[in-house]
């Protein structure tokens, strides 16, 4: 494994949680015992089954109100952006699991509700939440600015519009370079906060913090673990995000292990 702690904060800065540099190796370990534990949980696949599959038919939905409907992929893609905030109970899970716990099931995933950093994992979520409704209104404004106010009057009209029009493959351009910021934002942010704030009483200041030190210090890797993640999303949500109930929770507990390479746990006071 090649993880190296290369922070460990100061005297003038003793609250820093220390963070590693990781490799490539660490990525393939995450992943594997992140399916050991999806496989030891299946039970998670209800809940996680229901949950996006709700979501996939909302969107689905929207594609319906003529209003809405360049919202549609921006909707489907942003899904992406919560996904931190669904995979708190996997990452309690997981956490349980590496304590030795030995009677736990798939509902003990709502159990993270009884963790003490509860209302520090809802202000990481609420800060999610907005990036994700700043992404809608950044797509919008792009849509806007390529097609005026235009709106399609039934979905073919639409897909029209998108695929075999030049400007339809700028938004497609356009929305995935904008749409690649606000992944690595989001990914920066949450990708160690989250889990932390699961596993220790810490402030969300100092999650946040720790995680977006973890990122910058190990931005390779980051970027492929982000291309690993859309990858299984994206093959997660055929058909109607039903995939997901696989996909959702393996990422969930992959980055419960990703987190506890990235993080010096042991120093965390």
């Amino acid at each position: 494994m090649a993880t190296n702690t290369i922070a460990r904060g100061s005297s003038r800065k003793a609250a820093e949680i220390p963070v590693r540099k990781i490799g490539m190796e660490d990525l393939s370990i995450s992943l594997r015992q992140g399916l050991d534990d999806f496989l030891t949980f299946r039970g998670d696949i209800v809940f996680a089954g229901i949950v996006y599959t709700v979501i996939g038919i909302t969107a689905i939905v929207l594609a319906t109100s003529m209003p809405l409907m360049p919202f549609f992929f921006p909707v489907v893609a942003g899904v992406g952006l919560l996904g931190p905030v669904a995979a708190v109970g996997f990452y309690e899970l997981a956490r349980r699991r590496e304590a030795g716990e030995q009677d736990l099931h798939w509902f003990n995933f709502l159990d993270v509700r009884k963790r003490p950093s509860i209302d520090d994992m809802g202000i990481v979520a609420g800060l999610l939440l907005l990036i994700f409704f700043v992404w809608l209104i950044a797509a919008g404004v792009l849509y806007v600015a390529l097609f005026d106010w235009a709106t399609p009057t039934s979905i073919p009209q639409f897909l029209e519009m998108v695929f075999l029009t030049p400007r339809g493959w700028a938004l497609i351009v356009g929305g995935a370079v904008v749409g690649a910021i606000f992944g690595w934002v989001v990914l920066s942010l949450s990708v160690v906060s989250m889990p932390l704030l699961v596993d220790r009483d810490v402030g969300a200041s100092r999650a946040v913090s720790a995680s977006w030190r973890a990122a910058q210090a190990n931005k390779g890797e980051m970027l492929r673990w982000g291309v690993i993640v859309l990858g299984l999303l994206v093959l997660g949500s055929i058909p109607l995000f039903v995939g997901l109930a696989f996909v959702l929770p393996w990422l969930g507990y992959s980055t419960w292990h990703l987190y506890t390479r990235l993080i010096d746990r042991s120093a965390i006071r």
